[in-house]
């Protein structure tokens, strides 16, 4: 529980560098607009700078102008940062994704290092190994994982694999016989197909046509 708060207040922290960011980079993108806005208008009072005395109306708009230059140069820099920045964000992101995951993992690992290094017979080993797959699998569960259905089901070519076919009277349609690798879906998205023998309805033998009939 303490890990889980942790990357919470870690993702919350996260989001509110990147509103800080977006907020920063907001006011200096509106600066730049406002400054353009008042030379377009010829608005005094929304101007970047107020013209000093003396001062004609070419040096005015040429120090206007200079203004307005650097205010954008500074939003563009700002914003190849931003952009830098979320960047990199997201490449940790990607990066550390499965953190979580792994770390459930490795209790499994753990397990299976103790059930190595144990002493005893056969039926002991196999239900060390037993109770680490029930483990592995709940643990898949709960993370969206979950199987194809695939011994005594209708052949589905989308998630099926036929890699043994054989001729069967008893069934009526393309049907799997045999899971020879089980197969996966993570919520709704398919992982891997279920490698499967199938069985098909036998072919009736055509009649041979009597030549001497007319």
């Amino acid at each position: 529980m303490a890990d889980e708060r942790d990357h919470d207040e870690d993702a919350g922290e996260v989001s509110l560098d990147l509103d800080a960011q977006n907020g920063d980079l907001e006011a200096a993108m509106r600066d730049a607009v406002a400054a353009v806005e008042g030379v377009e208008s010829g608005d005094e009072a929304s101007s970047p700078a107020a013209p000093a005395a003396g001062e004609d109306e070419v040096s005015r708009l040429r120090r206007e102008t200079a203004d307005l230059r650097d205010r954008s140069m500074r939003t563009l820099a700002d914003f190849d940062n931003f952009r830098k920045r979320s960047e990199r964000e997201r490449q940790d992101l990607r990066k550390y994704a499965l953190a979580e995951v792994m770390r459930e993992f490795l209790g499994i690992v753990d397990h299976l290092d103790l059930a190595l290094a144990a002493a005893g017979g056969a039926d002991d080993l196999k239900r060390g190994v037993e109770l680490i797959h029930r483990q592995m699998l709940d643990l898949l569960r709960r993370h969206g994982v979950k199987e194809v259905k695939a011994l005594g089901e209708p052949f589905d070519p989308a998630v099926h694999e036929a890699v043994s076919r054989e001729e069967d009277p008893a069934v009526q349609a393309p049907t799997v016989t045999a899971e020879l690798r089980r197969g996966y879906f993570l919520h709704d998205r398919l992982l891997r197909p279920a490698m499967v023998k199938v069985a098909v309805p036998a072919e009736t033998p055509k009649p041979v046509a009597d030549p001497a009939a007319p």
